[in-house]
Order: C-alpha cells, then sequence, then structure tokens
C-alpha cells in the first residue's frame, strides 16, 4: 500500500470526521462481537456505556471555558475535540440502546451515567470540570493505544460493523489525545497534585462503571461458572494494563505526547486508517480484507 501524508506524531493533525455509522446493520450484530477475544468485546462495550456520557459532559465543558484562553493553537485543537467527541458521542448513545435490547438492567446504568455527568456540570466547580476531564481523557487516550497496538488478539476476526465503529474511537481517541491536558495546563498548571489526583480520581470512576455494565453483561450470557472466572480474570487483566500504562503520567515533566506508548513511532493500523480515509473511503464497514490491506 503506498504511504504518503504520515503525520509525524499520532498526535499531529487533528481531523473532525463527520462518521455516523449504520445502526440497521449493526442491530444484527452479535453483541459478543470479537471472535478473536470474546471478553475484550464485553469489556469494550460495558467500558462505552458512560463513555458517551463523559463526551457529552466533555463538550460542555470545553464551550464553557474556551472563550477564556488566549492561545489560537489550543483554542482549533479544542474546536478539533469538540467535533471529534461530538460524533462520539452520538453514535456510542445509538450503540448502547442496542445493547439494553440484550441486556436487562443495563439501560438504568445508562440513565445512572447520564445522570452522574449531568450533576457534574452543574453542581461541581469550574477546577474539578476541567480536571475530571482530563483526567478522564488520560484512560482513552491510553485505551486507545493499547487497544491499536494489541489488535490482532483483540480484535482480528470480528464483526466488520462494530470492528470499524472501534477502530474509528481509538484511531480519534489518540489524535486529540492532549487536548484535555493543555487545556488544564492552561488554566491550572501550577497545580500539578490536583492533576494527578484527578487521574486517579478517574480512573477509580472508569474501573467501578466498567464494572457494574460488565457484571450486567455476564449476568445475561450463557456463560458457564469456569467462563465467568475467565472472563472476570481478562477484565482486571485489562484494567490493570491501563493502570501500569497510567504510571508515566505522574511524572512532574509528562505529557501525553511524550509517553512511552505514544511517542514517533506511529501505530501502523493507525496511520493506514487515516489514509484509508483520507482517500474517501468507507471506513463504517471495515471486513477481513480491508484490515488485511491496512495492517500489511
Amino acid at each position: 500500500m503506498q504511504k504518503h501524508n504520515i503525520p509525524n506524531h499520532p498526535m499531529d493533525a487533528i481531523e473532525v470526521r463527520p462518521i455516523q455509522f449504520d445502526f440497521d446493520e449493526i442491530r444484527n450484530s452479535d453483541p459478543v462481537w470479537s471472535q478473536s477475544c470474546p471478553d475484550f468485546s464485553i469489556f469494550i462495550n460495558a467500558l462505552g456505556i458512560h463513555v458517551p456520557h463523559f463526551e457529552q459532559f466533555l463538550v460542555h465543558v470545553m464551550r464553557r471555558y474556551r472563550p477564556e484562553l488566549d492561545n489560537p493553537a489550543l483554542l482549533q485543537d479544542v474546536k478539533a475535540i469538540i467535533g471529534q467527541e461530538s460524533h462520539h458521542a452520538f453514535n456510542f448513545t445509538k450503540w448502547t440502546k442496542q445493547l439494553s435490547s440484550h441486556y436487562s438492567g443495563l439501560a438504568e446504568i445508562d440513565r445512572s451515567a447520564k445522570a452522574y455527568f449531568e450533576q457534574l456540570f452543574q453542581r461541581r466547580d469550574k477546577k474539578f470540570q476541567i480536571g475530571f476531564t482530563a483526567g478522564y481523557e488520560t484512560f482513552t487516550f491510553l485505551g486507545g493505544m493499547i487497544i491499536l497496538n494489541r489488535y490482532e488478539e483483540l480484535m482480528a476476526d470480528a464483526d466488520e460493523n462494530l470492528r470499524a465503529l472501534w477502530v474509528w474511537h481509538q484511531v480519534e481517541e489518540v489524535e486529540h489525545g492532549a487536548v484535555a491536558f493543555d487545556f488544564y495546563q492552561a488554566f491550572y498548571g501550577q497545580h500539578e497534585w490536583y492533576r494527578r489526583y484527578m487521574v486517579g480520581y478517574a480512573f477509580l470512576h472508569i474501573s467501578l462503571e466498567t464494572f457494574k455494565a460488565y457484571s450486567v453483561m455476564l449476568q445475561g450470557s450463557r456463560f458457564t461458572l469456569k467462563r465467568r472466572i475467565l472472563a472476570w480474570k481478562f477484565f482486571f487483566s485489562f484494567a490493570w494494563d491501563l493502570f501500569a500504562a497510567s504510571l508515566p503520567v505522574y511524572r512532574k515533566d509528562y505529557h501525553p505526547r511524550h509517553h512511552p506508548i505514544c511517542n514517533q513511532a506511529q501505530n501502523p493500523i493507525a496511520t493506514a486508517w487515516r489514509q484509508y480515509h483520507a482517500r474517501g473511503q468507507n471506513v463504517k464497514i471495515l471486513d477481513q480484507h480491508t484490515m488485511q490491506n491496512l495492517t500489511q
């Protein structure tokens, strides 16, 4: 495959892509959509229940406080992340509705997550809102890198619609992975201790919310006891991987662009996907043939 216009860094050239997935097609997909790693598909589905509500929260927070910024480059990045996250929230809210039709109790978890972020926006102060946004985005960006780097293990054999949805999401989460950090630095860069605190706070929140949704999904499965034990082993293993990847975030000189798993080294799938989209190809379906070409 011809290589051209490769960014110098995974976080260069944030692009807003107004993609809307065909949920009439996705409606027929198995919720356990990865045959390579079924537990991963359950895990990422569970994580995705509260993600769109956070993304809407991020959009509201950045729109509220961006008039106070005076850095043109950061303002451009903020505009881009707002665009990307708005499209993420739109699509993943629809996917949650599909999941709720499969799993009893999931709709209540979804309503609770929505109410939680609405209360944060209405009742918490500016510093908390910006700090929580930066802390939470730490893990969406790290999760994106981990998933793309482990693509073969996690979703090489998967539903072509849902694989497309999640690859798109991970690529864009990495692209804008530094924006929330820079947004926090613009307002509270002198409060390094608070940034670190909010990273830990966000990790606990994400872990708990994912745990609740994952539990509901396993209860709705027909897994044997042994199979459920293995599923929980995956859950805690992946949560540990996220935690371990976050350790460099606590360094005083930390910046997302210099994280050990996100530097000048490019993930080949992310690079190929960005080029594929730039050529006007259909990224809403990623079948085996297309992925083989992207991963060569």
